[in-house]
């Protein structure tokens, strides 16, 4: 007897979305406890974007499987230390959101609590050069973390840049040796039990029919099941995040690969650069009744490093989100959501669903309980980044420019309102109900947009303060040092024997 009466899982449409529930779900379920089959068409092209990543990623690999070497080399991949932006707050100001941390907390203040009374003493070194994520970042350096606390290497995280493609690609190989079944079709209906409203199966433009106890839609903004055939609506977050259109152009690669996404604001939007092996990828974010599509395309072109390998791709979208599972199926990718990758969160709400859909995996065809807390585990994750992105145009100083005017003027959720309160009055970056992005996160862009603690945690003040400036110089002077001690970013590319030994050294 099995605790679940699912034994079929159909997943729709290929592409990232598909392939990652195809090589996750395999891992998780041997073959004769649940057949998994993904239909897909060649027709229906993909979106193929979200080749930046953020460290979590590293969870969903290991879990589905995946030889992090194997993988890098498979998708031409690159390490990944943070994201840099640049113009955000003001033309010519940049700052780093780096992954891991500056650093432990301190006698139960945090790291940045102790330097934000160093620097209200007068203190010239800025937060970043404790850092270790950042340090190695604009050194072009890279190491993985450690498991000693006494190095700074303990406080870095790390993600990848990969080529989604190839990364599909990847994953079909793996999903398909554990015996993941693949039909080349395209869906020509989708049909409903007439008793409960559940997806019966699909009937295929072949005249061939697939049956199912659970669905899984990897459509893309169709959203073929959910939205189509169960008619979940969609909420538009455009009244936050009016960015509605995206063109893409992949360009030469012209220098070694710099370990962090960088993300340039622009007068309609902004722009992107991810650095792979084989190529740049490169793409603007605008909102269109600013900007046309050809002034769009134009001004990418105008700022690449290096000649553009293909021509631009546009897509056009509508930030917001629907209640992502409902009766028998499950949306995973774009078919639940969007929100702009500004800070390279597209390919982990495919993995957080996945996670999640596999904790509260159905006990029936329709398990209305499970289904329950699985959406609003992913409403408070998704409404939690999307604060995190209006903060990053909220916050700015770019005077007389449309978007950016709109931005600083506009109404923000109370739950960021709240944020930026807290941070405001002492540097508090721990907020209620975070998920994704915790303390660390928010301290990076809080301060790199220009929000200013108006004085710090009190619990700092038990220290001398020469105590206490003596050990940030001494943590200063060894991270740098540390640093210079790491190898380029480079060489950990140059064969896939780098990361076990690099590990082996951690």
């Amino acid at each position: 007897m099995s605790a679940s009466t699912v034994t079929r899982l159909v997943i729709v449409g290929g592409g990232t979305a598909g392939w990652m529930s195809a090589a996750f779900l395999s891992s998780l379920f041997p073959a004769r406890q649940l057949s998994l089959t993904v239909v897909e068409s060649a027709e229906i092209g993909t979106i193929g974007v979200g080749e930046a990543t953020i460290p979590p990623i590293q969870v969903f690999n290991k879990a589905a499987g995946i030889d992090e070497a194997a993988f890098l080399r498979a998708t031409e991949g690159t390490y990944k230390l943070g994201i840099e932006f640049v113009d955000w707050l003001r033309p010519g100001h940049r700052y780093m959101h780096p992954f891991g941390q500056p650093g432990q907390a301190i006698n139960g203040a945090s790291f940045h609590a102790w330097w934000l009374r160093l620097r209200a003493a007068g203190y010239p070194h800025p937060l970043s050069d404790f850092w270790m994520s950042e340090v190695l970042a604009r050194k072009n350096r890279f190491d993985f973390p450690s498991s000693d606390p006494r190095t700074p290497k303990s406080n870095l995280a790390y993600a990848y840049h990969f080529d989604a493609g190839l990364y599909a690609q990847f994953l079909r190989r793996i999903a398909e040796s554990r015996g993941v079944r693949r039909i080349e079709a395209t869906v020509a209906n989708v049909a409903l039990d007439g008793a409960d409203g559940t997806v019966s199966h699909l009937d295929l433009a072949d005249g061939r029919r697939v049956e199912g106890d659970f669905f899984i839609d990897c459509t893309g903004f169709r959203a073929l099941l959910i939205g189509q055939a169960l008619g979940q609506g969609y909420e538009d977050w455009s009244h936050y995040l009016p960015a509605n259109r995206a063109v893409a152009v992949p360009s030469q690669r012209v220098a070694a690969p710099v370990p962090y996404t960088s993300a340039t604001a622009r007068t309609a939007g902004w722009q992107w650069r991810i650095n792979l092996r084989h190529r740049t990828g490169n793409g603007y974010v605008y909102v269109s009744d600013l900007i046309s599509d050809d002034e769009a395309a134009a001004t990418l072109l105008a700022n690449l490093d290096a000649p553009a390998l293909d021509d631009p791709r546009f897509l056009r979208f509508t930030t917001g989100r629907r209640r992502s599972r409902h009766k028998n199926v499950l949306a995973v990718g774009l078919s639940s959501g969007f929100l702009e990758p500004l800070e390279s969160t597209s390919i982990h709400f495919i993995q957080h669903a996945l996670i999640k859909f596999a904790a509260t995996f159905p006990l029936a065809k329709d398990d209305p309980v499970s289904a329950g807390i699985f959406n609003r585990i992913m409403a408070e994750e998704l409404e939690q980044v999307r604060d995190f992105l209006v903060f990053h145009y909220h916050a700015n100083d770019r005077v007389g420019e449309p978007l950016w005017d709109r931005a600083r003027a506009m109404p923000l959720p109370d739950s960021l309102v709240e944020k930026m309160a807290l941070f405001r009055a002492r540097g508090f970056a721990i907020f209620p109900s975070q998920t994704l992005f915790q303390e660390p996160n928010w301290l990076a862009v809080m301060l790199g947009q220009g929000l200013e603690p108006q004085s710090y945690d009190p619990l700092t003040d038990g220290a001398p303060l020469e105590e206490v400036r003596g050990g940030f110089d001494a943590m200063r002077r060894t991270i740098a040092q540390v640093a210079d001690g790491c190898h380029p970013h480079e060489a950990f590319l140059d064969d896939g024997a780098a990361v076990p030994m690099a590990r082996a050294r951690a």
